[in-house]
């Protein structure tokens, strides 16, 4: 029986946090952390099993996010390399307060949204998106913002949208005070069209 299989029945008597495996994994750890973990999953078979699931699941999600699968707020430099990578981007501008008339075709690879907002002087946004009566269905809660930013760009998830029939979304931004008090920074309309023929989503 070899080691690894030894240490799946045993436990770790000083486990590495879950934050500062996730540190390790993107380098962000000081040279002296980075080395005491080093030692420690030379020495530790659980935590080094650990490892290997963290490492495995990031790879999962990096591969779900790069096929465009994800409902997210990404990154104007990570649309400018999906585009680098040759993948098709469709990408729809909104002002607050405006509508779009928009569809996704079978070549599309991304579906972004670039929605027009003033954030300044914001600590935390929520994204909201509604049906066409304006009632809440899910909710993007803290997303990440830029200071000084005018925008923010929305994934949908490509995989979705393909298979969507003709329906129209409401996405709304939601600025949130020190209290838990809430005001709308933008409303934005999508009137989506389905172009793909097929059966919609069971």
């Amino acid at each position: 029986m070899s080691a690894e299989d030894t240490g799946a029945h045993v436990r770790c008597r000083n486990p590495i946090d879950a934050a500062v495996f996730a540190d390790y994994w993107l380098a962000l750890l000081a040279p002296s952390d980075e080395e005491a973990v080093e030692l420690h999953l030379l020495q530790c078979d659980p935590c080094a099993a650990r490892l290997r699931e963290v490492i495995s699941m990031a790879a999962g999600v990096r591969k779900i996010a790069h096929d465009g699968a994800l409902r997210m707020v990404v990154s104007d430099a990570l649309i400018q390399r999906a585009r680098s990578e040759g993948l098709r981007v469709r990408q729809y501008d909104v002002p607050a307060g405006g509508s779009v008339h928009c569809t996704v075709t079978a070549e599309d690879d991304v579906l972004v949204a670039r929605l027009a907002a003033n954030l300044t002087g914001a600590e935390r946004v929520d994204l909201c998106l509604c049906d066409e009566s304006g009632v809440e269905q899910r909710r993007l809660p803290d997303i990440p913002i830029h200071a000084g930013g005018d925008c923010v760009v929305y994934q949908e998830s490509i995989t979705f949208a393909k298979a969507a029939p003709d329906s129209t979304m409401i996405a709304r931004l939601i600025v949130l005070d020190k209290s838990g008090a809430e005001r709308v920074a933008g409303e934005y309309t999508f009137h989506h069209t389905r172009t793909i023929p097929g059966p919609g989503p069971q």
